[in-house]
């Protein structure tokens, strides 16, 4: 007999709920790294002692998928921080604000589109006065004397999360922003390019103004390595949910080398790693970020493997799937609050590198005496 399970399906009724299309008929392919990666998730990763960082590329948000399945893995206490797109959390806030997006074709006239003054993003469309208007959102906000500094990512988007928060309460809509549940939960938020996004291209405007915001990408550096360093060290582990890939998949994963090859702390490497990608290693698109790749680079402990799922899937199709078991398979987190934290594990992670860099120092003059 061979080994592995014997395929079995049953008929799909009326009443298959997600669960039993998961783990009843994802059997094969891609479906079943799906399958893998839900169990991965529901079975290992949600233990209390596990750290969840969570990214996201592509135009997620747009398509309303932060709200519908984001805010409630925010909520239940399934993502611990976060490394997204500028873009992702712009395009969030439109809603927030009162703003409608439609869904249309994507075989559409362009020029005609631009003509009515429309925006698509791909079958998305919306009012060309929502993108200015949102700037101006943006605008008041950053111009407001608490902004005045430099600060992190995490900090900036802290910070407009008690604004999309208190728009979202005074306009009565159900709606709620990855920004409003990040602040509400203690979830920091980060953004790997900062400058590469229109929450960015606002801030360089206003710098032109006087305004004194600026971008701290070091202290980004520094907090998310110093997130994963002290979940290592408290005897925890930390997982990655990768949706599409980019440079918020490198950020998170460079943790870990950060630790190892820059800081020369010892470490081995994230436990957990699910990605969801149409990209493909051949062609460069996952160069470096794929499990047995990222173990070269100390970006996953070589011991963890098994734990390791990648699934060549659009995310706009896995996410909502991938959230639905999780809420139905597990229960809620006590939340982490790690936003509350970073100071103190920022100057935790900078004493160990002192004292780390002093006995090296030593030790290499000692060696050289």
């Amino acid at each position: 007999m061979p080994p592995g399970k014997k395929l079995d399906p049953r008929p799909i009724s009326g009443d298959t709920s997600v669960c039993d299309l998961v783990d009843n008929l994802f059997l094969a392919y891609n479906a079943a790294r799906l399958r893998e990666a839900c169990r991965l998730f529901t079975q290992k990763i949600v233990q209390p002692d596990v750290t969840i960082g969570v990214t996201l590329s592509g135009a997620l948000t747009p398509t309303g998928l932060g709200y519908a399945a984001l805010v409630p893995l925010i909520r239940a206490g399934l993502i611990d921080w976060v490394v997204s797109t500028g873009a992702n959390l712009y395009h969030d806030i439109h809603r927030s604000l009162g703003f409608e997006l439609f869904g249309t074709t994507p075989f559409t006239d362009d020029v005609a589109l631009r003509d009515q003054q429309l925006i698509r993003i791909y079958d998305i469309l919306f009012d060309q006065d929502v993108l200015f208007k949102s700037d101006d959102f943006l605008y008041e906000c950053m111009r407001g004397p608490d902004f005045q500094r430099t600060m992190g990512t995490a900090e900036l988007h802290y910070m407009l999360g008690r604004y999309t928060q208190a728009r979202e309460q005074t306009l009565g809509t159900e709606y709620v922003s990855i920004l409003t549940a990040a602040y509400e939960a203690g979830v920091p938020l980060y953004t790997s390019s900062p400058g590469d996004s229109t929450i960015g291209m606002n801030v360089a405007a206003l710098q032109l103004w006087g305004n004194q915001l600026r971008f701290d990408v070091e202290r980004d550096v520094n907090e998310t390595t110093a997130i994963v360093y002290d979940a290592m060290q408290s005897d925890g582990k930390t997982a990655v949910i990768i949706f599409g890939g980019g440079s918020p998949k490198n950020f998170m994963l460079q943790t870990e080398p950060q630790i190892q090859e820059i800081m020369k702390l010892e470490e081995q490497g994230h436990d957990y790693f699910i990605q969801f990608t149409d990209a493909r290693p051949d062609t460069g698109g996952l160069s470096g970020a794929t499990p047995g790749e990222a173990v070269t680079w100390g970006k996953i402990d070589p011991e963890q493997l098994p734990d390791s799922v990648v699934c060549y899937c659009d995310s706009t199709i896995a996410l909502p799937i991938f959230a639905a078991y999780a809420l139905a398979n597990v229960q809620p987190r006590p939340l982490k609050r790690l936003y509350d934290q970073r100071d103190t594990l920022l100057e935790r992670l900078s004493q160990t590198y002192a004292e780390a860099r002093a006995k090296r120092l030593g030790h290499i003059e000692g060696s050289s005496g």
